[in-house]
């Protein structure tokens, strides 16, 4: 078969060439958690008025987690819980949720969604926003857990001072979670949920 498929509407093409397009498909995607960790590195470049760049949130938050004991699929979604910032900056919490969703458990990829709504109880007052936006998620069942991922790691991620780890030490944790089969039931886990702060690996 040629380096290109012959069609040029898809409904011409064929199942051979569907095929041929799969295995391309499945060899770029093993490039996803590289070119993530490089987008985490444009964020530097990002957002200013803030102490620290949005790199350096991101990072912060992810050594927060870590520190807190939290598992691996927690950690690497407060490290890229900002990642839209960048190309969605009006939904970037939908957008880093997309792209978590299918790698993650899923009450963490919900919190990296509704965390935009559940961070404005800081400070909707002072924008003209709503503070209690968060309560149209209430009764819901990772509603604790999104109030307690903004209190511990992202409202409070904004330190110059704090000792940050750097994006090395965060990058296998990407790569093992981005390496994953996509929306594997074991995985994603619907329905249960892990503890933020786990003591015993804090």
């Amino acid at each position: 078969m040629s380096k290109t498929v012959n069609f040029t509407q898809m409904k011409d093409g064929t199942a051979e060439e569907y095929a041929f397009l799969t295995k391309h498909e499945t060899e770029h995607a093993k490039g996803t958690a590289d070119k993530l960790l490089q987008a985490l590195v444009d964020l530097d470049e990002g957002l200013s008025g803030y102490k620290i760049t949005r790199l350096g949130h991101s990072l912060q938050s992810a050594t927060r987690a870590w520190r807190d004991g939290a598992d691996i699929d927690w950690v690497v979604c407060a490290l890229l819980h900002d990642i839209g910032d960048i190309y969605a900056p009006y939904n970037h919490d939908e957008y880093a949720a997309a792209i978590l969703r299918p790698f993650v458990r899923e009450q963490c990829s919900w919190c990296v969604q509704a965390h935009g709504d559940f961070q404005m109880v800081y400070y909707g007052h002072h924008v003209g926003g709503n503070p209690n936006k968060r309560d149209q998620f209430a009764g819901h069942i990772y509603f604790d857990d999104c109030a307690l991922f903004c209190e511990r790691w992202d409202q409070s991620s904004f330190d110059p001072d704090y000792d940050t780890l750097s994006i090395d030490f965060f990058a296998p944790m990407v790569r093992e979670v981005f390496a994953r089969p996509a929306y594997d039931p074991d995985v994603i886990r619907t329905g249960e949920r892990e503890p933020l702060v786990t003591e015993a690996r804090a």
